[in-house]
C-alpha cells in the first residue's frame, strides 16, 4: 500500500492557529510545509532530528522539530491532531502545563 493513499488528515487546533498566527509569514509556512509532507504520511515514524515521542504522557504526544520552532500534537485512529506551535524557549512551559 502507498504512504499516498494512507494519507491522514491533518487538523490544526485553534490554539495551534493562534500560535501560527503570531509568527512570521515565512516561519509560518515552512512549518505548514513539514506539518503536510510530514505529519500525514507517517506522523509515529521517529526520526532522531526530526519527530521524538515524548515519554510521560497519556495518550501519547509528538514533537516536531522545525528549525527552532517545535510542533506539538497526537495521532489518533482517523486524523493527526496539531496542539500548539512554540519557540523552543516557550516550549518547557507548555509541556509542564500538559502533563
Amino acid at each position: 500500500m502507498s504512504s499516498e493513499s494512507r494519507r491522514l488528515p491533518v487538523e490544526v487546533s485553534p490554539h495551534a492557529e493562534r500560535d501560527l498566527a503570531k509568527l512570521p509569514g515565512a516561519i509560518t509556512r515552512l512549518i505548514l510545509e513539514e506539518i503536510r509532507a510530514r505529519l500525514s504520511t507517517e506522523p509515529t515514524q521517529e526520526m532522531k532530528t526530526r519527530i521524538k515521542r515524548l515519554i510521560g504522557f497519556s495518550p501519547p504526544l509528538y514533537r516536531l522539530r522545525v528549525g527552532d520552532y517545535r510542533v506539538y500534537y497526537r495521532v489518533a485512529l482517523q486524523h493527526v491532531a496539531v496542539l500548539g506551535v512554540f519557540h523552543k524557549k516557550d516550549s518547557d512551559r507548555w509541556l509542564k502545563r500538559q502533563g
